[in-house]
């Protein structure tokens, strides 16, 4: 049994570690996550040039009230326009629910199997992606391949791959990451296979069958495939801490799309009117979430649905680094805003 005298000790220690931890924390991100929360949303998304963002969209659809559009900062950092809560975003990885969602509806109607290995669908790449034999459709969709994230790869984000082809050329041969089915990694990679897995079942390109099956149904009217389909000058620029010039030209394969239009989506996903039926709705239960998160060079979203408030809640941020500081601040103005709904919801 601790003595009096080795009680305090610890004490001191546990003290002295938490002053440590503190001194190596940025102070910024403390400073934002103690600072007293703001009476209303639009106050607390007003501090994001404070928090280091050229700009913020924040989209708010809550059961029972009008959607909310809030913005701040700069669309634009040289010609400093004000931030457009209607401007179009490069969602990034946020597309993968467009695309698992895809692969749902493909499978309900018998066109993709979930069961079915990667090395039948793609023959061509037996011998260049370890265990493609065994790796099925279902485990790329969850993550669960083994097959390394091209993205991850040295330096790769000071020179994106212009093509598919390109970026699947840097994983080409390498050594699985883990027994297909054993474990889980996220990787880009697993989503570029399933894109040209789609496309051939379909014999035409997936953005088609996303646009005919997804969001004409939805009236989604302000989600695009890439910036090949849009107007540039309705798209938010991104910029990278350090790094001057404007992004949102650079074509990385992004799907964009207005945060409204994402709101709905996520709304549509969520109270199950995304799916033709439970059937369908439950294939894509069992092999993908109903959230997501999205980071390029540029560009930061949040897309979730809030069941305890029944709110959708989308976020754009404009600014980017890949220390994850920005990322971490993001983050924390997004759980504020939340906050400021559960507290106002509160009878």
């Amino acid at each position: 049994m601790a003595t009096s005298k080795s009680k305090q000790i610890i004490r001191v220690l546990l003290l002295l570690g938490t002053v440590i931890s503190l001194f190596f924390v940025p102070w910024p991100i403390l400073t934002a996550w103690i600072y007293p929360l703001p009476n209303n949303v639009q106050e607390q998304v007003n501090k994001a040039t404070d928090y280091g963002f050229d700009g913020i969209i924040v989209y708010v659809d809550q059961g029972g009230k009008e959607a909310a559009f809030y913005a701040a900062g700069t669309k634009n950092r040289e010609s400093q326009v004000a931030a457009d809560p209607h401007s179009l975003f490069k969602i990034a990885s946020v597309g993968k629910l467009y695309n698992a969602l895809a692969v749902a509806k493909l499978v309900r109607s018998g066109r993709l199997s979930l069961d079915t290995s990667l090395v039948h669908y793609l023959p061509e790449l037996k011998g260049r992606i370890e265990n493609a034999d065994k790796i099925t459709l279902g485990m790329m969709v969850q993550h669960r391949s083994g097959i390394p994230n091209y993205t991850d790869t040295k330096n790769y984000w000071l020179n994106p791959q212009k093509n598919d082809d390109e970026k699947l050329a840097l994983v080409l041969d390498m050594p699985a990451n883990f027994i297909p089915g054993k474990d889980y990694e996220y990787s880009n990679t697993n989503y570029l296979l399933i894109g040209r897995i789609m496309d051939k079942v379909l014999d035409y390109d997936r953005s088609q069958y996303i646009q005919a099956e997804i969001l004409n149904p939805l009236k989604l009217n302000r989600t695009y495939a890439s910036i090949q389909d849009v107007n540039m000058d309705e798209v938010m620029s991104g910029y990278y801490v350090g790094y001057e010039a404007d992004l949102k030209n650079d074509n990385i394969g992004s799907m964009l799309a207005s945060a409204e239009d994402l709101g709905k989506f996520m709304r549509a996903l969520n109270d199950g009117s995304a799916f033709t039926d439970q059937q369908e709705q439950e294939i894509y239960s069992s092999i993908y979430r109903y959230e997501h998160t999205g980071l390029i060079p540029g560009y930061q979203t949040i897309a979730k649905y809030h069941e305890e408030i029944d709110a959708v809640v989308i976020q754009f941020t404009n600014t980017v680094d890949f220390s994850g500081y920005n990322w971490s601040l993001s983050e924390i103005m997004y759980n504020r805003i939340v906050k400021i709904l559960k507290k106002k919801r509160k009878p």
